[in-house]
């Protein structure tokens, strides 16, 4: 299994001003988020509108983010997988031909609804056909499709499951159960950006944040302020944040996000694919405020 711990960061695609994938700019931006204090790379997640990228743009992200952490010694973590499980399983197989990929990130099955014993059907297929471990997506407020700590109990007993990226929307029962009683090995991952500092308070190895575009450095040190115990500095730090994860979030995703890399002169549009639009002026002013 891979090393699942500290920062992530699911990085965003860029676009030129004609709507091209910037893959300098993408490159740049994987080099300087390790620079801030990232662990790793999550190439093709949500953030990076992987839905609305070509199958060759797809190749050529991942290339470019396989090129960087093959260069830095850093993780890798490539979405893959879908509500389809004979193509998810394709995809996750595929990710053989990049030995710089650690762990494949797969979302449970959205839109379908298949049940708690139709997702546990569903990643036992996907981990059989795996190139790499599964690093689960749970996010219910996206898929339709909650998850009980019995449920996730059971998948993190799969062979191939490396852990989850945890994303409910909140610090449930569930979640507290699941962080009493997650059998070694399992690496739990923060998804929910406002409330990563809760989870990480309760023992999360790291976190996916695509807010850690903006502030890396802060959010790598927050997760070692909790890992190391220093509650109070960690507590302290993690109240700041979480406005600035906020207003990264008060548009859609990544929106918010390239509307001030943008502002910061490192990617050279907001641009965003339909059907998301570019975050209003005003938001992305807020959001860069909170930033400063």
């Amino acid at each position: 299994m891979t090393d699942l711990t500290g920062l992530f960061v699911p990085l965003v695609t860029p676009f030129t001003v004609g709507g091209e994938v910037a893959l300098t700019a993408l490159e740049r931006l994987a080099h300087r988020v390790l620079d801030d204090g990232a662990a790793g790379l999550v190439a093709l997640g949500t953030t990076a509108e992987h839905a609305t990228l070509s199958t060759a743009e797809r190749t050529l992200v991942l290339q470019t983010c396989a090129r960087v952490s093959r260069d830095r010694g850093a993780v890798l973590i490539a979405g893959a997988g879908g509500n389809d499980t004979a193509r998810a399983s394709a995809a996750v197989a595929a990710l053989r031909v990049y030995p710089e990929v650690r762990a494949a990130l797969t979302v449970v099955p959205y839109y379908s609804r298949p049940g708690e014993a139709g997702v546990l059907a569903h990643f036992r297929a996907v981990t059989a056909a795996a190139a790499v471990p599964l690093v689960i997506y749970n996010v219910p407020h996206r898929t339709g499709q909650p998850l009980s700590w019995s449920a996730i109990r059971q998948l993190a007993g799969l062979p191939g499951v490396a852990g989850i990226k945890h994303a409910p929307g909140a610090v449930d029962q569930d979640t507290v159960l699941m962080m009493a009683g997650r059998p070694a090995g399992f690496a739990v991952l923060g998804g929910d950006d406002v409330t990563v500092s809760p989870l990480l308070a309760l023992g999360a190895d790291g976190a996916i944040l695509a807010s850690a575009h903006v502030a890396t450095a802060e959010f790598a040190r927050l997760i070692r302020l909790w890992r190391d115990g220093h509650a109070e500095d960690a507590r302290r730090l993690g109240h700041r944040l979480a406005p600035l994860s906020a207003a990264l979030f008060a548009a859609p995703n990544p929106a918010v996000i390239k509307a001030v890399l943008h502002r910061r002169g490192e990617i050279p549009s907001p641009a965003v694919r339909l059907p998301l639009v570019p975050a209003s002026q005003a938001v992305a002013a807020a959001a860069e405020r909170l930033a400063a």
